[in-house]
Order: structure tokens, then C-alpha cells, then sequence
């Protein structure tokens, strides 16, 4: 299957606006820490979702990003699709040229397999991720390992205030 970091970044960064939608806007920066994501590349997938509608900005202190609609309203195949990717587990990328220029016998096995993992990414919304005991987890123990780094980085400042 050829889903690239692109779109599992994309679905990750999401997951953690939708797990954190009740702080209000969600900075990159943020979202980089947790997810050890690059800030520069969280830009560029998020002008993808911003043009896809799948989220908002907010501009001025304390803004950042918020989810465009309800994270029920929100499916993980919109993600994937918005940023450009494609979930194709075809050995010719869906072009039908696997064998010199000609279709392979198990082309159509392939092609029939990407369009049933589209369909089942098209079934999971972020409310659904984010009911999951386990991404509970995950995402507060991200919380508590983030704040302890803000901390300490405050910690820092007060000591060094010229950094």
C-alpha cells in the first residue's frame, strides 16, 4: 500500500487538533512538539486541509488552527484525499502498466483493494479516533511529556531571561 508520510502526518496532526479542540486554536508549534512532526512540513499539509476545508485559521496571539467542522463530521479518507494522496496498492500506481507497459493479472485484485481501504478510511471519523481509550492515552501521556518540557523551558528563561 502506498500511503506516505504525507498522509499519515496529515491524519496525525488532525487527530491531535481534534483531541485538543476544547483549548481553543491549536498552534503548528504545538502540534510539532507532540507529534514530532516538522513545523516547516505541518505548513504545507495544513495549506492543503485549509483549502479543503477541513480546517480554519486564526490569526493574532493565541490563534492557530481549528477543526473547519465537527470532528464527527470529519473522515479520515477527506484527510488523506485533501493533502493529495492516494491509498493505491497497485505495483503501477493505478496506471494499469505493471508488466512492460501492460496490465498485470492481479491488477484489478489491487486496484479493488484500494478502492475497499478508501472506503473503510471513509467509515472512521476523528470522533471515532478520538473515542478510543487508547488515543486517550497516548494523547494525554504527549500532554504531560509536553507540559514538562514547556516547564522547563520557562525554568530557563527565569534563570537565563536574555535567551
Amino acid at each position: 500500500m502506498r500511503l506516505t508520510t504525507k498522509g499519515r502526518y496529515a491524519v496525525t496532526a488532525m487527530l491531535d487538533l481534534a483531541l485538543h479542540k476544547n483549548q481553543g486554536p491549536v498552534s503548528l508549534a504545538d502540534i510539532s512538539r507532540r507529534q514530532a512532526i516538522s513545523l516547516s512540513y505541518l505548513e504545507q499539509l495544513f495549506a492543503k486541509l485549509r483549502r479543503g476545508a477541513l480546517v480554519s485559521s486564526v490569526r493574532g496571539p493565541g490563534g492557530g488552527y481549528e477543526l473547519a467542522g465537527g470532528s464527527e463530521d470529519i473522515y479520515i479518507a477527506q484527510i488523506v484525499d485533501a493533502v493529495n494522496e492516494s491509498v493505491d496498492t497497485t505495483k503501477c500506481k493505478g496506471a494499469g502498466d505493471c508488466q512492460g507497459g501492460e496490465t498485470c493479472l492481479t491488477h484489478y485484485l489491487w486496484e479493488d483493494l484500494s478502492e475497499q481501504i478508501h472506503a473503510f478510511l471513509e467509515g472512521i471519523s476523528l470522533a471515532d479516533l478520538v473515542a478510543k481509550n487508547e488515543v486517550k492515552r497516548i494523547s494525554e501521556k504527549q500532554d504531560r511529556k509536553h507540559l514538562i518540557v514547556s516547564e522547563n523551558v520557562e525554568d530557563i528563561r527565569v534563570l537565563a531571561p536574555s535567551l
